[in-house]
């Protein structure tokens, strides 16, 4: 599983971030820092709320198949 961000469209909520310090990293600012992370076992369920908390929708979650979710 792979987390998919569109960095352009962060406003700087954290929600994501709130959920999961070490999957949804921010910058110095508090905007999101990454692109894409691939999801460690164990934590897809952290990766699929920090992506339900996002309030602009920019976090779109890739399974093992490549499709989007």
């Amino acid at each position: 599983m792979k987390i998919r961000i569109n960095k352009a469209a962060c406003v700087g909520n954290a929600r994501c971030w709130a959920v999961s310090e070490a999957l949804f990293p921010l910058d110095d600012d508090g905007y999101i820092e990454v692109e894409e992370v691939d999801v460690p076992a164990g934590m897809e369920a952290l990766a699929r709320r920090g992506a339900r908390a996002c309030p602009e929708r920019v976090i779109e979650i890739i399974d093992e198949d490549g499709d989007p979710k």
